[in-house]
Protein backbone atom coordinates (compact mmCIF):
# COMPACT_ATOMS: atom_id res chain seq x y z
CA UNK A 1 0.00 0.00 0.00
CA UNK A 2 1.35 3.47 -0.89
CA UNK A 3 1.91 6.22 1.66
CA UNK A 4 -1.12 8.12 0.36
CA UNK A 5 -3.27 4.99 0.59
CA UNK A 6 -2.05 4.37 4.14
CA UNK A 7 -2.87 7.97 5.03
CA UNK A 8 -6.38 7.79 3.58
CA UNK A 9 -7.01 4.47 5.33
CA UNK A 10 -6.04 6.08 8.65
CA UNK A 11 -8.37 9.00 7.94
CA UNK A 12 -11.26 6.63 7.17
CA UNK A 13 -10.67 4.82 10.44
CA UNK A 14 -10.72 8.17 12.24
CA UNK A 15 -13.63 9.94 10.50
CA UNK A 16 -15.65 7.21 8.82
CA UNK A 17 -15.79 6.48 5.10
CA UNK A 18 -18.55 9.06 4.45
CA UNK A 19 -16.36 11.95 5.57
CA UNK A 20 -13.29 11.15 3.50
CA UNK A 21 -14.23 12.39 0.05
CA UNK A 22 -12.11 11.33 -2.92
CA UNK A 23 -14.53 11.09 -5.88
CA UNK A 24 -14.49 14.09 -8.22
CA UNK A 25 -18.24 14.61 -7.89
CA UNK A 26 -17.91 14.80 -4.10
CA UNK A 27 -14.81 16.99 -3.91
CA UNK A 28 -15.73 19.48 -6.67
CA UNK A 29 -17.68 21.94 -4.45
CA UNK A 30 -14.60 22.38 -2.25
CA UNK A 31 -12.05 22.98 -5.01
CA UNK A 32 -13.25 26.09 -6.88
CA UNK A 33 -12.85 29.56 -5.42
CA UNK A 34 -15.73 31.94 -4.64
CA UNK A 35 -15.17 34.03 -7.78
CA UNK A 36 -14.90 30.94 -10.01
CA UNK A 37 -11.42 31.85 -11.23
CA UNK A 38 -9.41 28.81 -10.19
CA UNK A 39 -10.06 25.14 -9.54
CA UNK A 40 -7.48 23.14 -7.63
CA UNK A 41 -7.00 19.44 -7.04
CA UNK A 42 -6.94 17.53 -3.76
CA UNK A 43 -5.90 14.12 -2.53
CA UNK A 44 -9.13 14.16 -0.51
CA UNK A 45 -11.58 16.42 1.28
CA UNK A 46 -11.78 15.53 4.97
CA UNK A 47 -14.79 16.53 7.07
CA UNK A 48 -14.14 16.07 10.80
CA UNK A 49 -16.92 16.70 13.33
CA UNK A 50 -14.92 17.27 16.53
CA UNK A 51 -11.78 19.03 17.66
CA UNK A 52 -10.28 15.66 18.54
CA UNK A 53 -10.87 14.46 14.98
CA UNK A 54 -9.17 17.59 13.63
CA UNK A 55 -6.21 16.85 15.88
CA UNK A 56 -6.12 13.26 14.64
CA UNK A 57 -6.12 14.41 11.02
CA UNK A 58 -3.27 16.84 11.70
CA UNK A 59 -1.22 14.10 13.40
CA UNK A 60 -1.73 11.89 10.36
CA UNK A 61 -0.79 14.74 8.02
CA UNK A 62 2.39 15.37 10.03
CA UNK A 63 3.26 11.66 9.98
CA UNK A 64 2.80 11.27 6.21
CA UNK A 65 3.81 14.87 5.39
CA UNK A 66 0.52 15.65 3.67
CA UNK A 67 -0.19 19.37 3.02
CA UNK A 68 -3.33 20.76 4.69
CA UNK A 69 -5.63 23.44 3.28
CA UNK A 70 -8.13 24.49 5.98
CA UNK A 71 -11.50 25.62 4.66
CA UNK A 72 -14.58 27.20 6.22
CA UNK A 73 -17.35 28.50 3.98
CA UNK A 74 -14.99 28.86 0.99
CA UNK A 75 -16.03 32.49 0.54
CA UNK A 76 -12.47 33.84 0.48
CA UNK A 77 -11.40 36.16 -2.32
CA UNK A 78 -7.64 35.57 -2.61
CA UNK A 79 -7.43 31.79 -3.22
CA UNK A 80 -6.51 31.18 0.40
CA UNK A 81 -8.76 28.17 0.99
CA UNK A 82 -8.25 26.39 -2.34
CA UNK A 83 -5.47 23.82 -2.95
CA UNK A 84 -3.08 24.15 -5.87
CA UNK A 85 -3.28 21.84 -8.88
CA UNK A 86 -0.71 19.30 -7.65
CA UNK A 87 -3.35 17.06 -6.06
CA UNK A 88 -1.17 16.19 -3.05
CA UNK A 89 -2.94 18.29 -0.39
CA UNK A 90 -6.07 17.56 1.58
CA UNK A 91 -8.83 20.12 2.06
CA UNK A 92 -9.79 20.14 5.74
CA UNK A 93 -13.39 21.33 5.85
CA UNK A 94 -14.49 22.69 9.23
CA UNK A 95 -18.16 22.88 8.20
CA UNK A 96 -19.27 20.10 10.56
CA UNK A 97 -17.80 21.87 13.59
CA UNK A 98 -20.80 24.18 13.80
CA UNK A 99 -22.00 24.27 17.41
CA UNK A 100 -22.54 27.26 19.62
CA UNK A 101 -20.84 26.01 22.77
CA UNK A 102 -21.86 28.69 25.26
CA UNK A 103 -23.38 32.15 25.50
CA UNK A 104 -22.72 34.32 28.55
CA UNK A 105 -24.88 37.48 28.47
CA UNK A 106 -23.31 38.83 31.66
CA UNK A 107 -19.73 38.46 30.42
CA UNK A 108 -21.07 39.40 26.97
CA UNK A 109 -19.32 36.55 25.19
CA UNK A 110 -20.30 33.71 22.90
CA UNK A 111 -18.13 30.60 22.47
CA UNK A 112 -18.48 28.92 19.10
CA UNK A 113 -17.05 26.23 16.85
CA UNK A 114 -15.01 27.50 13.91
CA UNK A 115 -17.51 26.13 11.42
CA UNK A 116 -20.41 28.22 12.73
CA UNK A 117 -21.97 30.34 9.98
CA UNK A 118 -21.62 34.03 10.81
CA UNK A 119 -25.35 34.66 10.45
CA UNK A 120 -26.07 31.85 12.92
CA UNK A 121 -23.90 33.58 15.52
CA UNK A 122 -25.64 36.90 14.86
CA UNK A 123 -29.04 35.26 15.35
CA UNK A 124 -28.00 33.44 18.54
CA UNK A 125 -26.71 36.70 20.00
CA UNK A 126 -29.90 38.51 19.04
CA UNK A 127 -32.06 35.83 20.65
CA UNK A 128 -30.19 36.49 23.90
CA UNK A 129 -30.77 40.24 23.62
CA UNK A 130 -27.19 40.93 22.48
CA UNK A 131 -25.43 42.10 19.35
CA UNK A 132 -22.62 40.36 17.49
CA UNK A 133 -21.61 43.20 15.18
CA UNK A 134 -19.49 41.50 12.52
CA UNK A 135 -21.42 41.89 9.26
CA UNK A 136 -20.29 40.84 5.77
CA UNK A 137 -21.97 40.37 2.42
CA UNK A 138 -21.28 36.61 2.68
CA UNK A 139 -22.57 36.28 6.26
CA UNK A 140 -25.07 33.61 5.24
CA UNK A 141 -22.23 31.37 3.99
CA UNK A 142 -18.94 32.37 5.60
CA UNK A 143 -17.79 30.81 8.88
CA UNK A 144 -16.31 32.43 11.94
CA UNK A 145 -13.14 30.34 11.59
CA UNK A 146 -12.58 31.79 8.13
CA UNK A 147 -13.42 35.28 9.40
CA UNK A 148 -10.74 34.89 12.07
CA UNK A 149 -8.20 33.32 9.72
CA UNK A 150 -8.48 36.34 7.41
CA UNK A 151 -9.21 38.96 10.11
CA UNK A 152 -12.33 39.93 8.17
CA UNK A 153 -13.65 43.48 8.36
CA UNK A 154 -17.09 44.31 7.02
CA UNK A 155 -19.38 47.28 7.45
CA UNK A 156 -19.19 47.85 11.23
CA UNK A 157 -15.40 48.19 11.70
CA UNK A 158 -15.77 51.94 12.26
CA UNK A 159 -17.53 51.28 15.57
CA UNK A 160 -16.56 47.74 16.60
CA UNK A 161 -13.28 46.91 14.87
CA UNK A 162 -12.12 43.96 12.72
CA UNK A 163 -12.68 40.34 13.70
CA UNK A 164 -9.43 40.50 15.68
CA UNK A 165 -10.92 43.15 17.97
CA UNK A 166 -14.02 41.01 18.48
CA UNK A 167 -12.11 37.89 19.60
CA UNK A 168 -11.08 37.21 23.21
CA UNK A 169 -9.85 33.63 22.96
CA UNK A 170 -9.10 30.80 20.54
CA UNK A 171 -8.85 27.05 20.37
CA UNK A 172 -6.25 25.94 17.82
CA UNK A 173 -4.92 22.61 16.60
CA UNK A 174 -1.22 22.86 15.85
CA UNK A 175 0.46 21.31 12.78
CA UNK A 176 1.68 18.54 15.10
CA UNK A 177 -1.91 17.67 16.11
CA UNK A 178 -1.85 19.18 19.59
CA UNK A 179 -4.85 21.15 20.89
CA UNK A 180 -4.20 24.57 22.41
CA UNK A 181 -7.17 25.63 24.54
CA UNK A 182 -7.06 29.41 24.79
CA UNK A 183 -10.82 29.85 25.13
CA UNK A 184 -10.61 32.49 27.85
CA UNK A 185 -13.28 35.19 27.87
CA UNK A 186 -11.00 37.78 29.43
CA UNK A 187 -10.67 41.42 28.42
CA UNK A 188 -7.34 41.62 30.24
CA UNK A 189 -4.73 38.86 30.22
CA UNK A 190 -1.18 40.15 30.26
CA UNK A 191 0.65 36.85 30.75
CA UNK A 192 3.17 36.74 27.96
CA UNK A 193 2.99 36.56 24.19
CA UNK A 194 -0.53 36.86 22.80
CA UNK A 195 -0.69 33.59 20.88
CA UNK A 196 -4.23 34.38 19.80
CA UNK A 197 -2.99 37.23 17.62
CA UNK A 198 -0.53 34.94 15.83
CA UNK A 199 -3.33 32.78 14.45
CA UNK A 200 -5.85 35.53 13.65
CA UNK A 201 -5.13 36.72 10.12
CA UNK A 202 -2.61 33.92 9.45
CA UNK A 203 -4.90 32.32 6.83
CA UNK A 204 -4.42 28.79 8.12
CA UNK A 205 -0.65 28.81 7.61
CA UNK A 206 0.24 28.30 11.29
CA UNK A 207 -2.51 26.03 12.61
CA UNK A 208 -6.24 25.28 12.42
CA UNK A 209 -8.64 27.46 14.40
CA UNK A 210 -11.37 25.19 15.78
CA UNK A 211 -13.14 27.41 18.31
CA UNK A 212 -13.36 30.99 19.53
CA UNK A 213 -14.69 33.23 22.27
CA UNK A 214 -16.20 36.32 20.67
CA UNK A 215 -17.38 39.59 22.21
CA UNK A 216 -21.03 40.56 22.38
CA UNK A 217 -22.50 44.05 22.77
CA UNK A 218 -25.81 45.53 23.90
CA UNK A 219 -28.46 45.64 21.21
CA UNK A 220 -28.98 49.23 20.04
CA UNK A 221 -32.47 50.61 20.61
CA UNK A 222 -32.53 51.94 17.06
CA UNK A 223 -30.50 52.09 13.83
CA UNK A 224 -31.15 54.91 11.37
CA UNK A 225 -29.73 55.01 7.85
CA UNK A 226 -29.25 57.87 5.39
CA UNK A 227 -27.79 58.29 1.92
CA UNK A 228 -26.00 61.58 1.21
CA UNK A 229 -24.87 62.89 -2.17
CA UNK A 230 -21.80 65.09 -2.65
CA UNK A 231 -19.38 66.20 -5.36
CA UNK A 232 -16.14 64.46 -4.38
CA UNK A 233 -14.29 62.12 -2.00
CA UNK A 234 -12.78 65.14 -0.23
CA UNK A 235 -16.32 66.27 0.65
CA UNK A 236 -16.98 62.75 1.98
CA UNK A 237 -13.93 62.96 4.25
CA UNK A 238 -15.07 66.30 5.64
CA UNK A 239 -18.52 64.82 6.17
CA UNK A 240 -16.95 61.93 8.10
CA UNK A 241 -15.22 64.37 10.46
CA UNK A 242 -18.44 66.35 10.93
CA UNK A 243 -20.47 63.21 11.67
CA UNK A 244 -17.88 61.94 14.14
CA UNK A 245 -17.83 65.30 15.90
CA UNK A 246 -21.64 65.40 16.12
CA UNK A 247 -22.39 61.72 16.74
CA UNK A 248 -19.30 60.14 18.35
CA UNK A 249 -19.63 56.38 18.84
CA UNK A 250 -23.22 56.46 17.57
CA UNK A 251 -21.83 56.55 14.02
CA UNK A 252 -21.61 52.84 13.17
CA UNK A 253 -21.43 52.88 9.36
CA UNK A 254 -19.91 55.18 6.75
CA UNK A 255 -19.72 53.69 3.25
CA UNK A 256 -18.43 55.53 0.18
CA UNK A 257 -19.88 54.76 -3.27
CA UNK A 258 -19.07 56.50 -6.54
CA UNK A 259 -21.71 57.54 -9.06
CA UNK A 260 -20.47 54.79 -11.39
CA UNK A 261 -21.07 52.17 -8.67
CA UNK A 262 -24.72 53.16 -8.30
CA UNK A 263 -25.06 53.38 -12.08
CA UNK A 264 -23.90 49.73 -12.29
CA UNK A 265 -26.40 48.68 -9.63
CA UNK A 266 -29.22 50.53 -11.41
CA UNK A 267 -28.37 48.82 -14.71
CA UNK A 268 -28.07 45.30 -13.29
CA UNK A 269 -30.78 45.52 -10.60
CA UNK A 270 -33.43 47.98 -11.83
CA UNK A 271 -35.85 46.80 -9.14
CA UNK A 272 -33.77 48.40 -6.38
CA UNK A 273 -34.61 51.92 -5.16
CA UNK A 274 -33.13 55.01 -6.81
CA UNK A 275 -33.21 57.59 -4.02
CA UNK A 276 -32.20 60.61 -6.11
CA UNK A 277 -34.23 61.57 -9.16
CA UNK A 278 -31.67 63.84 -10.83
CA UNK A 279 -30.62 62.31 -14.13
CA UNK A 280 -27.10 63.68 -13.90
CA UNK A 281 -26.53 62.26 -10.44
CA UNK A 282 -23.72 63.29 -8.12
CA UNK A 283 -20.04 62.42 -8.05
CA UNK A 284 -20.05 60.48 -4.79
CA UNK A 285 -22.48 59.06 -2.26
CA UNK A 286 -22.11 58.10 1.38
CA UNK A 287 -24.32 55.56 3.11
CA UNK A 288 -24.19 56.27 6.83
CA UNK A 289 -25.77 54.59 9.80
CA UNK A 290 -26.35 55.78 13.35
CA UNK A 291 -27.11 53.45 16.25
CA UNK A 292 -28.64 54.77 19.46
CA UNK A 293 -28.66 53.13 22.87
CA UNK A 294 -31.45 55.51 23.93
CA UNK A 295 -34.34 55.55 21.45
CA UNK A 296 -35.34 55.84 17.82
CA UNK A 297 -36.37 59.44 18.41
CA UNK A 298 -32.90 60.23 19.71
CA UNK A 299 -31.25 58.60 16.68
CA UNK A 300 -33.51 60.44 14.23
CA UNK A 301 -32.93 63.78 15.96
CA UNK A 302 -29.16 63.29 15.99
CA UNK A 303 -29.01 62.21 12.34
CA UNK A 304 -31.27 64.98 11.07
CA UNK A 305 -29.31 67.62 13.00
CA UNK A 306 -26.02 66.30 11.59
CA UNK A 307 -27.37 66.17 8.02
CA UNK A 308 -28.69 69.70 8.47
CA UNK A 309 -25.29 70.92 9.59
CA UNK A 310 -23.65 69.28 6.57
CA UNK A 311 -26.16 70.89 4.19
CA UNK A 312 -25.62 74.27 5.80
CA UNK A 313 -21.87 74.23 5.13
CA UNK A 314 -22.45 72.71 1.66
CA UNK A 315 -20.61 69.45 2.33
CA UNK A 316 -23.49 67.54 0.77
CA UNK A 317 -25.83 68.40 -2.06
CA UNK A 318 -28.78 66.23 -1.02
CA UNK A 319 -29.69 63.49 1.42
CA UNK A 320 -32.38 60.86 1.99
CA UNK A 321 -33.08 59.61 5.52
CA UNK A 322 -34.78 56.22 5.81
CA UNK A 323 -38.10 56.47 7.62
CA UNK A 324 -38.65 52.73 8.07
CA UNK A 325 -36.75 49.47 8.41
CA UNK A 326 -37.72 48.60 4.83
CA UNK A 327 -36.30 51.87 3.49
CA UNK A 328 -33.13 51.36 5.51
CA UNK A 329 -32.72 47.87 4.09
CA UNK A 330 -33.30 49.27 0.61
CA UNK A 331 -30.46 51.77 1.02
CA UNK A 332 -28.12 49.07 2.31
CA UNK A 333 -29.05 46.88 -0.65
CA UNK A 334 -27.61 49.53 -2.96
CA UNK A 335 -24.24 49.16 -1.23
CA UNK A 336 -24.39 45.38 -0.93
CA UNK A 337 -25.31 44.88 -4.59
CA UNK A 338 -22.25 46.67 -5.94
CA UNK A 339 -20.08 43.49 -6.02
CA UNK A 340 -23.00 41.54 -7.52
CA UNK A 341 -23.53 44.20 -10.18
CA UNK A 342 -19.83 44.08 -11.06
CA UNK A 343 -19.96 40.32 -11.43
CA UNK A 344 -22.99 40.47 -13.72
CA UNK A 345 -21.48 43.25 -15.83
CA UNK A 346 -18.31 41.24 -16.50
CA UNK A 347 -14.81 40.64 -15.22
CA UNK A 348 -12.85 43.36 -13.46
CA UNK A 349 -9.57 43.70 -11.62
CA UNK A 350 -10.14 44.04 -7.89
CA UNK A 351 -8.08 45.75 -5.20
CA UNK A 352 -8.86 45.51 -1.49
CA UNK A 353 -6.71 48.27 -0.04
CA UNK A 354 -6.44 50.42 3.05
CA UNK A 355 -5.05 53.92 3.44
CA UNK A 356 -4.68 56.58 6.11
CA UNK A 357 -8.17 58.09 6.04
CA UNK A 358 -6.81 61.57 5.46
CA UNK A 359 -5.07 60.39 2.24
CA UNK A 360 -8.03 58.71 0.55
CA UNK A 361 -9.21 61.63 -1.58
CA UNK A 362 -5.68 62.32 -2.85
CA UNK A 363 -5.12 58.63 -3.57
CA UNK A 364 -8.31 58.38 -5.63
CA UNK A 365 -7.50 61.53 -7.57
CA UNK A 366 -3.92 60.55 -8.40
CA UNK A 367 -4.62 56.88 -9.12
CA UNK A 368 -7.67 57.59 -11.27
CA UNK A 369 -5.52 59.80 -13.51
CA UNK A 370 -2.67 57.27 -13.65
CA UNK A 371 -5.00 54.45 -14.73
CA UNK A 372 -6.95 56.52 -17.22
CA UNK A 373 -3.65 57.64 -18.78
CA UNK A 374 -2.28 54.10 -19.05
CA UNK A 375 -5.58 52.44 -20.00
CA UNK A 376 -7.85 55.01 -21.66
CA UNK A 377 -11.54 54.40 -21.14
CA UNK A 378 -11.16 52.02 -18.21
CA UNK A 379 -14.04 52.17 -15.72
CA UNK A 380 -13.18 52.80 -12.05
CA UNK A 381 -15.46 51.09 -9.54
CA UNK A 382 -14.50 52.68 -6.23
CA UNK A 383 -16.45 51.99 -3.03
CA UNK A 384 -15.79 50.85 0.50
CA UNK A 385 -15.62 51.45 4.20
CA UNK A 386 -14.45 55.05 4.26
CA UNK A 387 -14.77 55.28 8.04
CA UNK A 388 -11.93 52.79 8.54
CA UNK A 389 -9.86 53.63 5.45
CA UNK A 390 -10.72 50.50 3.44
CA UNK A 391 -11.44 50.95 -0.26
CA UNK A 392 -12.47 48.38 -2.85
CA UNK A 393 -10.80 50.06 -5.78
CA UNK A 394 -11.72 47.99 -8.81
CA UNK A 395 -10.98 48.53 -12.49
CA UNK A 396 -13.37 47.43 -15.25
CA UNK A 397 -12.59 47.31 -18.99
CA UNK A 398 -13.40 50.12 -21.39
CA UNK A 399 -16.63 49.67 -23.35
CA UNK A 400 -16.11 47.20 -26.17
CA UNK A 401 -13.00 45.49 -24.79
CA UNK A 402 -13.30 41.78 -24.05
CA UNK A 403 -12.70 40.50 -20.53
CA UNK A 404 -9.83 38.33 -21.74
CA UNK A 405 -8.01 41.22 -23.38
CA UNK A 406 -8.52 43.42 -20.36
CA UNK A 407 -7.42 40.82 -17.80
CA UNK A 408 -4.13 40.43 -19.69
CA UNK A 409 -3.29 43.86 -18.22
CA UNK A 410 -3.83 42.74 -14.62
CA UNK A 411 -0.18 42.78 -13.57
CA UNK A 412 0.37 46.28 -14.94
CA UNK A 413 -2.85 47.61 -13.39
CA UNK A 414 -2.05 46.02 -10.04
CA UNK A 415 1.37 47.62 -10.07
CA UNK A 416 -0.04 51.09 -10.71
CA UNK A 417 -2.60 50.75 -7.92
CA UNK A 418 -0.31 49.07 -5.39
CA UNK A 419 2.56 51.48 -6.03
CA UNK A 420 0.22 54.35 -5.24
CA UNK A 421 -1.09 52.55 -2.14
CA UNK A 422 2.48 51.99 -0.96
CA UNK A 423 3.41 55.59 -1.69
CA UNK A 424 0.52 56.85 0.43
CA UNK A 425 1.52 54.59 3.34
CA UNK A 426 -1.29 52.10 2.84
CA UNK A 427 -1.74 48.33 2.65
CA UNK A 428 -2.36 46.18 -0.44
CA UNK A 429 -4.78 44.00 1.56
CA UNK A 430 -7.25 45.52 3.98
CA UNK A 431 -9.64 42.68 4.79
CA UNK A 432 -9.39 39.92 2.17
CA UNK A 433 -5.95 38.58 3.10
CA UNK A 434 -3.01 37.53 0.92
CA UNK A 435 -3.71 33.90 0.06
CA UNK A 436 -2.06 32.76 -3.15
CA UNK A 437 -3.33 35.69 -5.20
CA UNK A 438 -1.26 38.45 -3.57
CA UNK A 439 1.74 36.46 -2.40
CA UNK A 440 4.13 37.96 -4.94
CA UNK A 441 2.85 41.47 -4.24
CA UNK A 442 3.42 40.98 -0.52
CA UNK A 443 7.04 40.07 -1.19
CA UNK A 444 7.40 43.22 -3.30
CA UNK A 445 6.00 45.68 -0.74
CA UNK A 446 6.92 44.20 2.66
CA UNK A 447 10.33 45.11 4.03
CA UNK A 448 12.97 42.35 4.11
CA UNK A 449 12.94 42.43 7.92
CA UNK A 450 9.14 41.99 8.09
CA UNK A 451 9.34 39.02 5.74
CA UNK A 452 12.24 37.54 7.73
CA UNK A 453 10.27 37.78 10.98
CA UNK A 454 7.18 36.26 9.37
CA UNK A 455 9.21 33.35 7.99
CA UNK A 456 10.77 32.80 11.42
CA UNK A 457 7.30 32.46 12.96
CA UNK A 458 6.23 30.07 10.20
CA UNK A 459 9.35 27.92 10.62
CA UNK A 460 8.95 27.79 14.40
CA UNK A 461 5.29 26.72 14.37
CA UNK A 462 5.14 24.71 11.13
CA UNK A 463 8.65 23.37 10.46
CA UNK A 464 7.33 20.74 7.99
CA UNK A 465 5.52 23.47 6.00
CA UNK A 466 2.35 21.41 5.76
CA UNK A 467 -0.10 24.17 6.75
CA UNK A 468 -1.58 25.84 3.67
CA UNK A 469 1.72 25.87 1.80
CA UNK A 470 2.08 28.42 -0.99
CA UNK A 471 -0.18 30.92 0.78
CA UNK A 472 0.93 34.28 2.26
CA UNK A 473 4.67 33.42 2.18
Amino acid sequence: MSDQADFLAACRDLLGDSYVLTLDADTAPFLTDWRDRFTGKALAVLRPATVEQVAGVLRACAQWQIPVVPQGGNTGLVLGSIPDDAGTAIVLSLARLNSIRALDPVNRTITVDAGCILQTIQEAASAAGCLFPLSLAAEGSCTIGGNLATNAGGTAVLRYGNTRELCLGLEVVTPQGEIWNGLRGLRKDNTGYDLRDLYIGAEGTLGVITGAVMKLYPQPKACITALAAMPSPSHALRLLSLMQDHCGASLTGFELMSQYCLQLVAEQFPQLPRPFAEAHGHGQYVLLELSSSQSEAHAVELLEASIGAALEVELIADAVVASSVAQSEGLWQLREHIPLAQAQAGKNIKHDISLPISCIADFISVTDVALETAFPGCQLVCFGHLGDGNLHYNVAPPPGMTDTDFLSNQEAINRIVHDQVHGFGGSISAEHGIGALKKDDLAHYKSPLELQLMRAVKQALDPQNIMNPGKVL
